[in-house]
């Protein structure tokens, strides 16, 4: 059995993490204002940050926008039933599109469940979504067996792993 090793995380690895966890500031030099609240230099920040994603502390740093507050309020999820020897290339293609902000696979769950490609539409209402699970549709053709919008029924709030404040 192999034992994962444990990784430590020091006091300013701490602070930039207690200072980001819910987002990077929206201002024109994010990592200068995280460097002044932690009492750091910019460089310092971004090295720390480039560091905790190589450890696979922190996964990724992204934008992610709120399509409720940009006016997209359609949104549904989409589930399609296509051969599993193709999911690779339609999930690339789907995930490519400019309204699906993600695309993956899941597993089905026969027979009550024959979806295994899950992609996430957004539209300003759901007859721009419907539109354009039509042109996904199209894309797969034949190979689309099957597909269902789920359509958002209250907004989740997303986040990841939260350290408390030493505080």
């Amino acid at each position: 059995m192999t034992e994962t090793p444990s990784i430590t995380l020091d006091e300013l690895d701490r602070h930039i993490i207690l200072a980001t966890q819910s987002g990077l500031p929206l201002v024109a030099e994010p990592y200068a204002a995280i460097a002044a609240q932690v009492e750091s230099s910019s460089e310092e920040v971004m090295r720390r940050f480039r560091r905790m994603l190589e450890r696979g502390i922190i996964r990724r740093i992204g934008v992610v926008p709120n399509h409720y507050t940009l006016g997209f309020r359609g949104n549904g999820m989409t589930v399609w039933d296509i051969p599993d020897d193709k999911i690779g290339h339609y999930g690339e293609l789907i995930g490519k599109l400019d309204f699906v902000s993600h695309a993956y696979q899941r597993p089905r769950h026969q027979p009550e469940w024959n979806y295994n490609l899950f992609a996430m539409v957004h539209g300003r209402d759901r007859q721009e979504v419907e539109q354009k699970v039509e042109k996904i549709a199209q894309l797969l053709g034949d190979d689309n067996r099957g597909h269902e919008i789920l359509y958002s029924s209250r907004i989740l709030k997303k986040t990841g792993l939260r350290l408390v404040s030493d505080k």
